[in-house]
């Protein structure tokens, strides 16, 4: 009989567990390496503590094959799952780490989209919902000494007054919502937007019956995407959260940090900002300055 015939095979759970890890000690890229064998440990203890059976398995399986068929190039029900299981959160904790007094990131979420449109200072994004509180948000782009930051971008995206955005809502233009901005030599920035709502994630998909399945809500705190971003520093991704939101402690995909969270001020008489903007009221205000941290040399 071969040595081949001879070896013993695997014949518990903790014997497949090893042979598996056996099988990538030759992967020769160290990182790849350690990722896969640390991913086999911990699924492979998390099936044994929960002793998961075959038809749960089965289920798991339908449950990621429904997650990529929610997948297009205006949804991205993967990163929705990443969001509601804190992942992505961790992910970002671990991986942007900023100095003291520069501007924390936070989740990127399934809708942003490449290409929007070029602003002129103090420019709108709405361009086909107006049925939201007129605002504006404004501010500055600053280094870690203060020092104003010429010809920063920041990409800008929100939902609508009605809780969704363009990609969910084919009656909203294409683009809605969206726009990049430059600041001056003054490192300013003025957007004209509404004031942003609290809305419920996409629950029309796996992630969705996730959601109910738990008894958890599906609700995000009033919020503006912003990516900040200038040569020679960190690229920033980010959200300005609506102080007075009452999901703030709540949020469904885990994304507040307090420093994050913002002022937006009503104006219901003619005011100072009122003839500064040349709008009448209602409508609101929100400064919200940036501090980007140098690029690592």
């Amino acid at each position: 009989m071969s040595a081949v015939a001879n070896k013993p095979r695997p014949t518990t759970e903790d014997d497949i567990t090893a042979e598996v890890l056996r099988r990538f000690d030759a992967t020769p890229d160290p990182r790849l390496k350690e990722v896969m064998q640390s991913l086999v440990k911990h699924v492979h203890l998390f099936l044994k503590e929960v002793q998961l059976t075959e038809a749960e398995w089965w289920k798991g399986i339908d449950f990621l094959t429904k997650t990529g068929h929610m997948c297009d190039d205006r949804r991205q029900e993967f990163i929705l799952l990443s969001d509601t299981l804190g992942i992505s959160m961790v992910t970002d904790l671990m991986s942007n780490r900023k100095p003291a007094g520069a501007t924390e990131s936070t989740v990127f979420g399934p809708f942003h989209r490449e290409g929007a449109p070029e602003k002129e200072y103090g420019g709108s994004i709405v361009d086909a919902d107006r049925r939201g509180m007129p605002a504006y948000m404004a501010g500055r782009v600053l280094d870690l000494s203060g020092q104003p930051i010429a010809g920063a971008t920041l990409d800008v995206w929100q939902a609508a007054a009605d809780g969704c955005y363009d990609v969910q809502d084919s009656s909203l233009e294409e683009m809605n919502m969206r726009g990049k901005f430059k600041t001056g030599a003054d490192g300013r920035y003025l957007v004209r937007t509404t004031r942003p709502v609290a809305y419920q994630i996409p629950s029309d998909g796996p992630v969705g019956e996730m959601i109910r399945a738990a008894n958890r809500h599906a609700w995000r705190p009033a919020h503006v995407h912003f990516v900040v971003s200038a040569p020679g520093f960190q690229t920033v991704t980010t959200h300005v959260f609506d102080s007075a939101d009452k999901y703030l402690n709540e949020d469904a995909v885990f994304g507040v940090k307090t420093s994050l969270i913002a002022k937006f001020e009503m104006h219901t008489a003619d005011d100072e900002d009122s003839r500064k903007y040349g709008t009448e009221p209602p409508f609101c205000t929100c400064d919200f300055d940036f501090v980007l941290a140098p690029a690592a040399k």
